[in-house]
């Protein structure tokens, strides 16, 4: 169902011509994939990516409050930033290619994690090993055992990383890529079937087979939110 572009998907459409309307799109896992992800999203999220759109209303308001709005009304703890550009709470290799752009891209920025310069000595079962208690992000913290420089940077082992393998034998995202899925336009989704298409045909009283018409069409963010 992927076009070559990553953030674009091919949807199949069956439009009902003598009723002007479409019935249902035909769906595979990447456009099922992303309607499931906009329910991982926090709020604050989907208020940047709809604000493009001018379809947020009053969620859209608060947000340009919150832009608007002087860093010195914050807490000194609080960044306004952190309101603005809110990480999502999955890892990358469960966002939709749709959704890999700017405004999600930041939830997944490398880190950087570092340990105090000197080892620090434990007994243990009379053997001794060497161990760093603390971890700072900051290269120029203190340890605060022995007021060390902690700049010694170590590994960081991503979730995605640790994924890796997991993943390799299988699709990622949510649901099976095996499965054609039915999306009708009140965002209800169903696997497809024969038996389901028949339903729909007679729920919407579709009474000319003939009349049907078959269109791909290539969705993208701007599609996606209109």
């Amino acid at each position: 169902m992927a076009t070559s572009s990553k953030t674009k998907v091919s949807l199949k459409l069956l439009v009902d011509t003598n009723g002007k309307r479409v019935l249902f799109a035909e769906a595979g896992k990447d456009f099922v994939d992303f309607l499931f992800n906009l329910l991982h999203l926090p709020v604050g999220t989907m208020a940047k990516l709809l604000k493009k759109q001018a379809m947020v209303g009053t969620l859209g308001n608060l947000y340009e409050s919150i832009e608007n709005l002087n860093e010195t009304y914050f807490q000194p703890d609080k960044s306004k930033q952190s309101l603005l550009n809110p990480k999502a709470p999955i890892g990358s290799s469960d966002i939709s290619p749709l959704l890999l752009q700017d405004e999600v891209s930041d939830c997944t920025v490398a880190k950087r994690f570092y340990v105090c310069n000197n080892s620090c000595d434990c007994e243990d079962d009379d053997q001794y090993f060497h161990y760093h208690p603390y971890v700072s992000n900051d290269s120029e913290a203190l340890c605060p055992d022995c007021n060390s420089g902690m700049s010694r940077e170590v590994g960081y082992v991503t979730r995605e990383e640790v994924k890796e393998v997991e993943l390799a034998a299988g699709e990622g995202g949510f649901v099976k890529g095996v499965v054609t899925y039915m999306v009708m336009d009140d965002l209800m989704v169903t696997p497809m079937s024969t038996i389901s298409g028949i339903t729909l045909l007679n729920k919407f009283n579709v009474k000319e087979v003939g009349a049907l018409e078959e269109r791909v069409v290539d969705m993208g963010m701007p599609e996606v939110f209109n």
